[in-house]
């Protein structure tokens, strides 16, 4: 696996559209729901166990968290989605602020959404991809969690998500990850090394 991702450093937060960082090089996002395992799967990639945060009570990253690869491009940490116990007005606010980013950044180049295998394509995925596809923005699930299920369960639904993917006109893929047991990894690291080479 690429050493790259091994050093990434967080660049910066921004809560609103006025302190995104400047648009340069190239991002790809990750998103999903609040209990999903995204600060791990990360913290997983980039081999950092504090590089993103994990919190204990999910739903408490507010933030988009920027991280700077050694090449310039970055990572980026979208609030979880499907949020703990927070105000419904800021819950809108947070959708507002994700929907802008993810429809006006120029720089997104991919999007990576993180799903418990044992609970995949919920409705704030399908949010999501509607969000993808309607820019055509190169998505790729990752069914976390795997550690959880046997062979053949991983097996059936990741046969079944990857049909559900079809009823979008956006390019995607899908894989069976553990930010537990490290597997899978290379495998996301592969993608992104794609997304990021492509000219």
């Amino acid at each position: 696996m690429s050493s790259i991702y091994r050093n990434a450093r967080f660049l910066t937060s921004s809560t609103t559209r006025k302190t995104l960082p400047d648009e340069l090089g190239k991002e790809v996002a990750f998103a999903g729901r609040s209990n999903s395992g995204k600060s791990s799967t990360l913290n997983c990639l980039c081999d950092q166990k504090g590089l993103a945060r994990v919190s204990k009570t999910p739903g408490r990253t507010q933030l988009i968290n920027f991280f700077e690869l050694p090449d310039g491009n970055r990572l980026v940490d979208l609030p979880g989605y499907g949020y703990a116990k927070v105000p419904e007005k800021l819950k809108l606010e947070w959708q507002q602020f994700i929907e802008s980013y993810m429809t006006e950044r120029t720089t997104l180049t991919g999007l990576v959404i993180i799903m418990d295998i044992r609970h995949p394509m919920r409705e704030y995925d399908h949010i999501m991809l509607s969000w993808a596809e309607s820019r055509q923005l190169p998505t790729h699930l990752i069914l976390n969690k795997s550690d959880k299920l046997k062979h053949g369960a991983i097996t059936k639904t990741l046969l079944e998500t990857r049909k559900a993917l079809k009823e979008y006109d956006l390019p995607t893929s899908a894989q069976a990850f553990s930010s537990l047991k490290k597997i899978g990894v290379s495998d996301l690291a592969n993608q992104l090394d794609e997304w990021f080479a492509e000219v």
